[in-house]
C-alpha cells in the first residue's frame, strides 16, 4: 500500500521525541523530563467556564475565525502585555492550537521550491511542515556561546534568491534562549533588506525570567511582515484544550482563514469559552505558575553545573539544554543509556536540528521532588561514566 502514499508524507521521519518516549512507556519508575507540558492542571474556574458552556447548550460552530469575544480578549491581551495591536475583526484567527496556526501560515505562504529559514536547534515540527507544504527547509545553526540567539550575520549568510520566510521561536524550545529588543533590531534590518516574511512562534512569550518578552511584531516596521503565532497551552496550562491563534496583516489572515475553514471549520467552542475565562480572570494564576517554573529553573541549572555538565542559563520557556559532550557519548547514546541505567527520560538534542548534537533537552515543568531526584540520578550516571 505504500505505493499509494504521497512521497513527501511517506519519507517524513516520525517525531524524534515521540519515538523516544515510546520506549519510556515500557518502563517503570521513570522520571520524565521530556514532554513539553506544564505539570499544572488547568485552573478550576477555566475548566468550569467550559463546563458551563456545555450546560448552556453552547455546542454549535462558532465563526470560522473564532468567537468575537475571544478575538477581542486576545487583542486586548497582546496590546497590554506585549504592545502589539491587532484588529480583532480581520487580523486575529483562532486556531486548533498554535500548531495549526504554524501549519496554516506555512501553507498560505509557501510556493513549491521556496526556502524557509529556520534557526536551529528548534521545535521539531517546522521542517516537516515546510516539506509537506512544498518548501525547502534551510537550517541556521545557533550556539550556546551566543546564548542560542539568532545573529544577523548567520541569517544573512543563509539567504538566497529563493528565501521567502523566516521562522522564529523565542523564547526557544528547546534551548530556553531569548531575544531582546537590541537583538531584534539587526535581524529586522536583514528581513527588510531581503523582503522576507516572518512567522514568529511566541507560544512561550509569558515564560521569561528577568526580562520581559519582546515580540518581533513590535519592532518598528515588522508588524505587517510578521505572523504572530501563540496560544494557551504553555502559560495557561491548557495543552489538551488545543486552542491557539495567529495574528497578522488582514490579507494574510484572510488567506489562512480559507484553509482553516475548509479543514477544521473552527476551534472547539468549549475551548474558546475556557480561553476567554483564562484571559479575563486567569492572569494571576498564570503568574504564579511562571514563578514556580523560575524556581525550578534555578534548581535544574545549578544541579547540572554541580555534576559537571555545562549548562547555558535559559532565560525563557521551561527547558534546560545542558551539554553532554564531555561524556564522549552522542546525544542519542546518552539519552538511551540514561533511560536504561538511571530511569530518567530526556530528549536527545540532535532531534532539534543543527547545533543540537551534544546536548540534552530537559523540561523542568515537573515537581521539585522529581527534579531533585532526577538530578541525583543523572549525577550518579555521569560519575559512573567517568
Amino acid at each position: 500500500m505504500k505505493d499509494f502514499l504521497n512521497p513527501a508524507v511517506r519519507d517524513i521521519k516520525p517525531s524524534g521525541i515521540r519515538r523516544f518516549f515510546d520506549l519510556v512507556s515500557t518502563r517503570k519508575d521513570v522520571i520524565t523530563l521530556g514532554v513539553g507540558e506544564p505539570d499544572f492542571v488547568t485552573p478550576w474556574h477555566v475548566r468550569e467556564a467550559a463546563v458551563m458552556s456545555l450546560e448552556r447548550g453552547k455546542t454549535q460552530y462558532s465563526s470560522n475565525a473564532g468567537m468575537p469575544e475571544l478575538r477581542d480578549a486576545i487583542g486586548t491581551y497582546l496590546d497590554s502585555s506585549f504592545q502589539v495591536e491587532y484588529n480583532p475583526a480581520d487580523e486575529i484567527l483562532v486556531t486548533v492550537g498554535g500548531s495549526e496556526a504554524i501549519d496554516l501560515a506555512l501553507r498560505t505562504l509557501i510556493s513549491p521550491g521556496d526556502e524557509i529559514l529556520i534557526p536551529e536547534p528548534c521545535y521539531i515540527s517546522y521542517s516537516p511542515i515546510t516539506v509537506l507544504s512544498g518548501g525547502v527547509s534551510v537550517g541556521i545553526e545557533t550556539f550556546a556561546k551566543d546564548q542560542f540567539k539568532l545573529t544577523a550575520e548567520s541569517l544573512r549568510k543563509s539567504i538566497t534568491p529563493k528565501s521567502k520566510v523566516l521562522i522564529l521561536c523565542y523564547p526557544s524550545n528547546p534551548t530556553g534562549g531569548i531575544m531582546t529588543y537590541e537583538d531584534w533590531l539587526p535581524i529586522a534590518k536583514v528581513v527588510e533588506e531581503n523582503d522576507l516574511i516572518v512567522i514568529s512562534d511566541e507560544i512561550y512569550a509569558e515564560l521569561t525570567y528577568g526580562s520581559k518578552h519582546v515580540s518581533f511584531a513590535a519592532i518598528p516596521g515588522m508588524k505587517d511582515r510578521t505572523i504572530l503565532v501563540s496560544g494557551f497551552a504553555k502559560a495557561f496550562a491548557m495543552t489538551g484544550w488545543r486552542i491557539g491563534y495567529a495574528c497578522g496583516h488582514s490579507d494574510i489572515i484572510s488567506a489562512m482563514l480559507k484553509i482553516h475553514q475548509y479543514t477544521v471549520m473552527c476551534a472547539p467552542v468549549m475551548s474558546q469559552y475556557a480561553a476567554i475565562e483564562a484571559l479575563t480572570n486567569g492572569l494571576e494564576e498564570k503568574d504564579k505558575m511562571i514563578e514556580s517554573y523560575n524556581q525550578r529553573r534555578r534548581l535544574v541549572v545549578q544541579g547540572f553545573r554541580e555534576i559537571g555538565l555545562q549548562c547555558h542559563e535559559p532565560q525563557g520557556a521551561f527547558y534546560a539544554f545542558p551539554s553532554i559532550a564531555s561524556t564522549g557519548l552522542t546525544s542519542e547514546q546518552f539519552a538511551q543509556r540514561l533511560l536504561e541505567e538511571a530511569n530518567v527520560a530526556a530528549v536527545p538534542g540532535d532531534v532539534f536540528g543543527l547545533g543540537g548534537e551534544g546536548h540534552l533537552r530537559c523540561s523542568y515543568a515537573t515537581s521539585v521532588a522529581s527534579l531533585t531526584e532526577a538530578i541525583d540520578r543523572i549525577g550518579n550516571f555521569v560519575h559512573k561514566l567517568k
